[in-house]
């Protein structure tokens, strides 16, 4: 367990929260989108609007499985974390570049491999930086920042197109969150740089 950082939540608990509002805010400038791209841009059918997204939610639900397994099995969890969230990261906005569905879809089960290795690990990190009487809290400040990050993104991807950006665009700006994500986990975790966070 960690020392709170002015005698509120512990450091790890506000940096993961903080990725989680980035991250989300970076996912959903693009995925409210994707079924407009893949129709219009692309001339996929509904039915291939649904093949994507079960096949990338079915992949993050199996590996979020694994991923815990290989946890527990002494493999990082930090590394598992990073990795997953890089991985996301830096495919979401390839599809800007997308031609084909086929190629959507591999992006997005990519992006689901990601979110899949790094939430159970996510998960454990939130659970052992606290006492148990605490971690409702932990996780409840979480679960805020992940949906604050929900609003975020759709509010973003909203302002660039009122402002002419094109569907590509948007996805490419997702990157700058994403990028932030990367940068907090490393200055956060893996380097520990003090936060400047007061409660």
């Amino acid at each position: 367990m960690q020392p709170t950082v002015a005698g509120r939540l512990p450091r790890t608990v506000l940096v993961l929260g903080f990725v989680s509002l980035l991250n989300d805010a970076a996912s959903e400038m693009i995925t409210p989108l994707l079924p407009l791209f893949l129709t219009v841009a692309l001339g996929a059918g509904p039915a291939i609007v649904g093949v994507v997204e079960g096949v990338a939610e079915a992949t993050a639900s199996v590996l979020k499985v694994v991923s815990g397994r290989l946890a527990d099995r002494g493999l990082g969890g930090r590394r598992l974390v990073l990795g997953g969230y890089s991985l996301s990261v830096l495919v979401r906005p390839a599809v800007a570049v997308a031609t084909a569905w086929g190629f959507v879809l591999a992006l997005r089960f990519l992006d689901r491999v990601g979110k899949g290795l790094r939430t159970a690990p996510r998960d454990a990190m939130i659970a052992a930086a606290v006492p148990a009487g605490a971690r409702g809290g932990a996780f409840g400040f979480q679960r805020t920042m992940d949906h604050a990050g929900a609003v975020i993104g759709p509010l973003c991807a909203f302002a660039l197109l009122t402002a002419g950006s094109e569907l590509s665009s948007v996805f490419l700006w997702s990157l700058v969150p994403g990028l932030a994500v990367l940068a907090l986990i490393v200055l956060g975790l893996l380097i520990s740089i003090p936060l400047i966070i007061y409660g």
